[in-house]
């Protein structure tokens, strides 16, 4: 699927185009077009970008390539920035590469998936709210948009967190099995902002080396590396609030378990006398003095009643019940 926008009067618009446009209606928007936003485009789109834009457009599986030559680069096509984005899939979040081709007079991004920084940076438009005026603008101002997602990301991630931090500490009937799996789902959570956060520092150098130095477009792309440094030491407060509620349920899990074994150990120790007693008056010699006594029944029982509350009140005095 191809969408094109224009920049008119300083803001970005998007251009309206036919449900079935033919080819030479979708090259007149491609020659109108200062973004051109390309979501899994098929064999025909692909064919016809690199036609009439004298570039090749990169794979999926180039775009995922990690080494810092593969993702940033500068080439006759343009400057080249391949930047990770957050998706949800199936209640976990992935980071998924974005490539974007900036030419002189245009913004090519190729992605794979349907992207919720993506997704509002077309509402906004539409909405009359993203202001730029020209193509590297866009650029920048798609890098500070998911900049400022994910510092919404993360303070929804420390809410959730402190969520759990009750659950752990202060709730009494919590299932602390439960506590895991949500801590270890926020760890993936903040693990993953943390990695795009990383990775948008780089490519926002990358910027600020190669693009033409305009000191409004500099200042706010400085500004946005300081909200990503900021960002950053947010993240490393979040591991380790992280990593002690972990640490803590893991203690507590400890504790009743520790617990349950302190009752049975207990128990083995009083009914250890008893069954001494039970096995002493249950051997098969023919000489035993109580055998032949009327009151030696009873005896047995209350021997081995006595030997197994004697250990019960001294654990109890002792305070280890």
């Amino acid at each position: 699927m191809l969408r094109f926008f224009h920049i008119h009067n300083g803001l970005i618009q998007e251009i309206p185009s036919a449900a079935e446009p033919t080819s030479e209606q979708t090259r007149e928007i491609i020659r109108q077009a200062d973004w051109i936003d390309a979501q899994e485009p098929d064999e025909n789109e692909r064919a016809l970008l690199q036609t009439l834009l004298h570039s090749d457009l990169p794979e999926f599986d180039e775009v995922e390539e990690i080494e810092a030559s593969a993702r940033c680069f500068v080439d006759q096509a343009g400057i080249h920035v391949h930047s990770l984005f957050l998706t949800q899939t199936e209640g976990r979040h992935q980071a998924v590469s974005v490539a974007c081709i900036l030419q002189k007079e245009r913004l090519i991004t190729i992605r794979e998936d349907e992207l919720a920084d993506f997704r509002l940076l077309r509402m906004r438009a539409r909405r009359g709210q993203v202001e730029c005026n020209s193509a590297q603008e866009l650029l920048v101002t798609l890098l500070e948009q998911k900049v400022e997602n994910h510092a919404d990301g993360l303070e929804d991630l420390h809410m959730q967190l402190e969520s759990v931090s009750y659950l752990v500490l202060e709730d009494e009937e919590a299932e602390l099995e439960d506590a895991i799996s949500q801590l270890s789902r926020l760890e993936d959570h903040n693990g993953k902002i943390r990695l795009c956060l990383m990775d948008t520092q780089r490519n926002i150098s990358f910027l600020l080396r190669h693009l033409p130095t305009q000191a409004e477009r500099t200042a706010t792309m400085r500004d946005v590396l300081r909200d990503i440094e900021a960002l950053m030491s947010h993240t490393t407060f979040l591991f380790d609030k992280i990593n002690f509620l972990m640490s803590s349920t893991h203690g507590f899990i400890n504790i009743e378990q520790n617990q349950i074994i302190k009752i049975f150990s207990i128990a083995a120790v009083m009914l250890l006398p008893p069954t001494m007693v039970a096995s002493v008056y249950g051997m098969n010699f023919v000489h035993i003095p109580e055998l032949q006594w009327v009151s030696g029944y009873p005896f047995a029982l209350g021997l081995m009643l006595l030997s197994g509350v004697a250990p019960y009140l001294y654990f109890k005095r002792k305070g280890w019940l």
